[in-house]
């Protein structure tokens, strides 16, 4: 159930933000002073053409004209200033939002992997996207409003109480009315805020999850139940709004039919004044003043207590922006010492690791592995393969023992220089939009056209490259865009033959390409890999009988290894796993 309340602190944190533009600040505020000084002396001026205008044949039109005149200049000048403050909030707004979104983008590269895996990817977007926006709109409003509206009340309190303190005093008790009302509606508000934007932030996951995986959701005829989890969330998304905003709509109505009482209690009291007085207490003119600034004190309350309800809203998507941006990050290595060019040297002490406590995966294991050595790693589905891998490249800490590489605990070196030292193709493969070119240079920008066609050419991937429109020059979309899963794959194995640093990790990485080019890369790979400690992981156990040692793993833990034709000698586990790929049913 959504929170009733924004967390504590969360206008505490937007207002920080705001602060370090203080000079923009202020002269919005001085420029809103402006707006609303002469917005509130056009109803004196107006009060003091109508004391002139005493009767037929009695009126003072030099004083008329006059008085129009300073209208008109006073409505200019109100208006410049409108428009400047205007500006400046827009840009105050806009400037805290930049920064808000900058501080959740790079904060999402700090977060741990187990936080982006354990977290709808949909709802990561719509928080920095989705409820930024929203954010933006309520902060806006705020400051168009808000200080123009509470610049509006003091001006105009101020003027009635140099034109008839009693009068005025009518407005004073009044008033708390229409602040009660908004107060309790606004109130009750945020919870159902909170749930639109949860709800925006599920719909906006499963779109993403839609999108991604289009055509397993046509190939397993699934568009039917798809259209229905639409159907729910879309359904769920409009119930939620339409909750939020009926109950944030009644605050406006019901303060409009407060200062209506009070605009009507003005009328009265003034009238009685005006009349008992006989016109010395109060003018006629001055009635019409203040007639006109009831009128605009009034105003603000109405969008005031809009701007509240916004608020709610705002604060809802700032608080879920705010719980991004102030999760635990990965613990920071900047007291560590950089890995240099590393031998290759890798040692596993005592290994202990699960994803969640209560499920262990890998427990004590132990390995030691000489520079220069190719290790494959066998095992069935789940045993944790991948996840070695995963702790080998310190996307996860160990929980448990030590991964040293050349005798340093990879927690004591950057991450940056750690990973430096490896070279990894996936199984599943990652194309950012840009050219072939700048998605091979990767992990070398600075290449030459040269480098990049070698490296190309020894992945043999030249060939299709070639046949694109406009070559190594062409455009590939999100994720590689049409080219084939295989094609992908050339292309990150290409990135890593450019690179070749001292360790490399393969995993599966000719799983989607034709057997007759796998027989061409597993060449590649055997130069690629000569005098570099290697790691291997596949699932065709032919692919791997040229590693110097054989890892097979089952329930996280290490049962066998040596060489091909050492484990199949023992017939143990390695040799059933062997034959098994052979056998026919």
């Amino acid at each position: 159930m959504a929170d009733k309340k924004a967390p504590r602190g969360t206008l505490g944190k937007v207002l920080r933000h705001v602060r370090r533009y203080t000079p923009l600040l202020l002269l919005s505020l001085l420029l809103t002073a402006v707006a609303v000084f002469f917005s509130l002396y056009i109803p004196i001026l107006v009060g003091n053409a109508i004391d002139v205008m005493i009767g037929e044949g009695q009126v003072d039109l030099a004083v008329v004209g006059e008085m129009l005149t300073k209208v008109a200049v006073s409505a200019l000048l109100s208006a410049l200033a409108t428009w400047l403050y205007s500006m400046m909030n827009n840009r105050i707004t806009f400037l805290v939002v930049r920064d808000l979104r900058n501080e959740a983008f790079s904060h999402i590269e700090r977060l741990p992997l187990s936080y982006i895996d354990s977290h709808p990817h949909g709802d990561i977007v719509s928080r920095v996207i989705a409820d930024a926006d929203q954010f933006a709109d309520g902060l806006l409003l705020g400051f168009s409003r808000f200080f123009s509206g509470a610049l509006t009340i003091l001006g105009t309190l101020i003027f009635m109480l140099t034109i008839q303190p009693i009068v005025a005093l009518v407005v004073v008790v009044l008033t708390p009315l229409s602040l009660f009302v908004a107060r309790f509606i606004a109130s009750r508000t945020y919870a159902m805020f909170r749930a639109q934007s949860e709800a925006r932030a599920e719909q906006t996951a499963l779109i993403d999850e839609v999108i991604g995986t289009g055509k397993l959701i046509r190939a397993f005829g699934m568009e039917d139940e798809t259209l229905d989890a639409f159907d729910k969330t879309n359904e769920k998304l409009q119930q939620t709004s339409l909750r939020a905003i009926f109950f944030s709509s009644l605050t406006n109505p019901s303060t409009r039919f407060i200062n209506s009482v009070v605009y009507a209690g003005v009328a009265l009291a003034g009238a009685v004044v005006v009349i008992s007085s006989g016109g010395i207490a109060m003018s006629v003119g001055g009635l019409s003043s203040f007639l006109s600034y009831a009128n605009q004190y009034t105003k603000p309350f109405n969008e005031i207590s809009g701007v509240i309800s916004e608020l709610q809203n705002a604060l809802a998507c700032a608080a879920r922006l705010f719980a991004l941006i102030e999760e635990t990050p990965e613990q920071s290595d900047r007291e560590n010492a950089s890995l240099p060019a590393a031998r290759g040297e890798v040692t596993l002490s005592h290994v202990d690791f699960s994803y969640v406590p209560e499920k262990p995966l890998i427990r004590d294991l132990s390995l030691a592995v000489a520079a220069g050595k190719r290790i494959a790693i066998v095992g069935p589905t789940g045993c944790g393969k991948t996840t070695l891998i995963n702790l080998l490249m310190r996307f996860y800490d160990v929980r448990g023992g030590s991964i040293a590489v050349d005798g340093k605990d990879i927690r004591t070196v950057t991450r940056h220089s750690l990973r430096e030292n490896y070279g990894m193709v996936l199984q599943d493969t990652w194309l950012r939009y840009g050219t072939v070119r700048e998605n091979i240079a990767m992990g070398k920008p600075e290449a030459t056209d040269a480098e990049i066609e070698q490296a190309a050419r020894a992945a043999h991937a030249h060939s299709f490259i070639s046949r694109l429109p406009q070559g190594y020059h062409t455009v590939i979309g999100e994720d590689g865009g049409s080219l084939s899963q295989g094609q992908k794959q050339l292309l990150c194995i290409a990135r890593v033959m450019l690179c070749l640093p001292p360790m490399l990790i393969l995993d599966e990485a000719t799983s989607s390409i034709d057997t007759r080019t796998e027989l061409r890369i597993q060449k590649a790979f055997a130069l690629m890999m000569q005098g570099r400690t290697s790691f291997i992981v596949a699932h065709r156990l032919s692919t791997i009988r040229e590693a110097d040692t054989i890892l097979v793993m089952k329930d996280g833990n290490v049962i066998e290894q040596g060489s091909h034709e050492e484990l199949l000698a023992r017939g143990g586990f390695y040799e059933k796993l062997y034959n098994s790929q052979f056998a026919v049913t």
